[in-house]
């Protein structure tokens, strides 16, 4: 029996999109209480161009007035994970596992190493080097150097040790969008894309399936 069933959301709008894990969160939280069987769920989707800002996010790492995002065609949504003010788009992975960490024996930090494992051994399939940086979740290369730049932002929320939100895994992503924001509240740090660092787009369909493949091998 395999540990999470997956779904692939396609395209669709970040509230939506929240709307959905939401429910799916608090279907395996109650279930979880009565003891009634349940399923873990890995989903991914890309969102509509949208800025997101954390609980502990600053509203001054949005750079430019609401009214620029719009013109942009971008919206902005505050939202319950951990972490600060991020960027989704298309050609980005963005993952939602619904998770209870208790299957699996992890806790929160646990889960957010393992997330991040999953990330830079996906990477390496591409021969990119990637690493952590200390002191702020997600995926980087370069970390430490003045070179350092993101792939991957991480942001989760947990209750009874289940999971909603996840992570931001730029594909072929529009990295123009990061310059209306210091991203992730740093302002001395790149953020980079698959395609940026290997000099064309990849092939999307291909990327997914090679992410789901190694979330099936580090969460057995």
């Amino acid at each position: 029996m395999e540990s999470f069933s997956f779904i692939d959301w396609g395209k669709i709008d970040y509230e939506e999109g929240f709307e959905r894990q939401t429910m799916l969160f608090n279907a395996l939280i109650e279930a979880k209480i009565k003891g009634n069987p349940s399923v873990n769920q890995l989903i991914f989707c890309e969102h509509n161009p949208v800025f997101t800002i954390g609980k502990s996010g600053k509203e001054n790492n949005l750079l430019v007035p609401e009214e620029i995002l719009k013109q942009r065609g971008a919206t902005y949504y505050h939202t319950n994970r951990g972490g600060d003010i991020t960027y989704h788009g298309p050609g980005q992975i963005t993952g939602y596992p619904i998770f209870d960490l208790e299957y699996w024996g992890l806790g929160l930090k646990q889960y957010i190493h393992l997330m991040e494992e999953v990330v830079i051994r996906f990477l390496n399939l591409y021969g990119i080097p990637a690493e952590r940086l200390d002191g702020a979740t997600g995926v980087w290369l370069e970390a430490n150097k003045k070179t350092a730049r993101k792939i991957c932002a991480i942001g989760v929320k947990s209750s009874r040790y289940v999971t909603m939100h996840g992570f931001a895994l730029n594909i072929n992503t529009d990295l123009s969008f990061y310059s209306l924001i210091n991203p992730c509240g740093f302002v001395d740090k790149g953020v980079t894309s698959l395609a940026k660092e290997l000099g064309e787009p990849q092939d999307f369909d291909l990327a997914k399936e090679r992410l789901k493949m190694l979330f099936r091998e580090l969460f057995p």
